[in-house]
């Protein structure tokens, strides 16, 4: 905590002071241009890796940066999406999964969550995403399966944001816009989906080269 407590009065002596106006004028209010629906991973930092200030990206972190389908549960993830899409009217959702994910790897080895029953519960929510995998990528293994399992994840929690009344209404009016990231925690590059080509690119295209298309 004292390292915590040492940051916090740093920032009210260094950085909240030279960033006064930006503070005063997001008491007014938020205009934030995304919701950014990441993994509550410790390793993942929305705004370092997106370089937007405070009041830019109105921000909803779970475990393994899951979307319930609508209708299936009433929880902080669904009223947060409806929020930002009703009340703060976001031009964009971004899903960004990451590697490294501990969900990932729970769906591929379930049974590592056996003796946490609430991990276990939620991760009912993946099941769409363990069944993908299961039934379409079984010639895969080690490294090649992890990385179709992480980039299938954010597809599916794609399309359950589909499902959500306002999210719908949004994109058929063309007012909001649905983005699919994978960030890679070792070398900080970011893999976007292709809806047209279905497939994941680098968002820096020198980086890497293009993640391995769905089959």
């Amino acid at each position: 905590m004292k390292k915590l407590i040492e940051g916090f009065k740093k920032f009210q002596r260094e950085v909240f002071k030279t960033k006064r106006d930006l503070f005063t004028s997001l008491a007014k209010g938020q205009e934030p241009r995304a919701l950014f629906i990441s993994c509550s991973d410790s390793r993942i930092d929305p705004c370092l890796v997106t370089q937007t200030e405070p009041g830019e990206l109105f921000i909803l972190r779970n475990a393994g940066n899951l979307v319930p389908s609508y209708g299936t549960t009433i929880g902080s993830t669904i009223a947060t999406i409806e929020y930002a899409v009703g009340v703060l009217n976001v031009k964009n959702i971004i899903v960004c999964g990451h590697t490294d994910c501990g969900v990932v790897k729970a769906i591929l080895e379930p049974e590592q969550v056996d003796d946490l029953p609430a991990v276990k519960m939620w991760l009912l929510q993946a099941e769409a995403t363990r069944r993908v995998v299961r039934d379409n990528y079984s010639h895969l293994t080690g490294d090649a399966l992890y990385v179709a399992t992480t980039q299938e994840n954010v597809r599916i929690q794609l399309n359950h944001l589909k499902t959500h009344p306002l999210v719908a209404a949004h994109l058929r009016s063309g007012s909001l816009e649905l983005h699919g990231w994978v960030y890679s925690i070792e070398t900080g590059d970011v893999w976007t989906y292709d809806f047209a080509q279905d497939t994941f690119r680098s968002l820096v295209p020198s980086a890497g080269k293009v993640r391995r298309k769905r089959t």
